[in-house]
């Protein structure tokens, strides 16, 4: 989390919009890294709500640079009609969504986002069909027609450090050029929860998550300007 907040950073350093960024947390390990640690204007959100708070800032400041940070709990399970909601009316929004496929914070419980085979405190044997699939919010995101840009990244090696600050820089000028919403998922290691050194992390993301859940783009939107 800490070499995301690093790039979320360094964007809004760079694209000169940190004097106007109002960041929205949602609850879990999220909110603790970005708040904390990124000094712009900050709310923090009921559990999940972030998007339809951030809809309404966005609406009564249009010039605001409104973005949410968020985990896999937060927007995927109790937030998801929150999130379905604001991408269904294309609000010109950033997202930030941490993927670490657990709930980090609560005990280490299956989150939508857990991988198929995972073991976590409420699946002991592994996910499986019973537990249902696991999300693919950037996918889900690109298939709305607000959506402007939609991508997946990691910062597990120095290249894809590379690409998740470009991907951030983009979803963010999406916001800047009013052509729609803008959305980043990290896949990002919980050491912790996973049981797993930092360094057996980065394989576990290497070999096992990003099979689940390919990096890249999914959708990139020219501005209607």
């Amino acid at each position: 989390y800490g070499i995301i907040t690093r790039i979320i950073c360094e964007s809004l350093e760079e694209l000169g919009i940190a004097g106007r960024a109002i960041g929205l947390a949602g609850v879990g390990c999220s909110y603790g890294s970005k708040p904390l640690h990124i000094d712009v204007d900050w709310i923090s959100c009921p559990h999940g709500r972030a998007p339809a708070m951030a809809t309404a800032i966005k609406r009564i400041h249009p010039d605001a640079i409104v973005f949410t940070a968020q985990g896999d709990g937060d927007l995927g399970a109790i937030g998801i009609g929150a999130f379905m909601s604001a991408l269904l009316r294309g609000e010109k929004l950033t997202t930030i969504f941490l993927n670490n496929a657990g709930y980090g914070q609560t005990g280490g419980q299956m989150a939508p986002t857990t991988i198929m085979g995972m073991r976590t405190t409420t699946t002991s044997e592994g996910r499986n069909e019973t537990h249902g699939y696991p999300l693919h919010a950037a996918e889900l995101a690109a298939s709305m027609k607000g959506v402007a840009y939609s991508a997946r990244v990691s910062v597990n090696t120095p290249a894809n450090f590379q690409r998740a600050k470009k991907a951030v820089k983009t979803a963010f000028q999406k916001q800047i050029d009013r052509t729609g919403y803008g959305f980043v998922e990290f896949l990002s290691a919980c050491p912790s929860v996973w049981g797993l050194s930092p360094v057996d992390c980065l394989t576990f993301i290497a070999e096992n998550m990003i099979a689940e859940y390919p990096l890249g783009e999914f959708k990139n939107l020219n501005s209607p300007e």
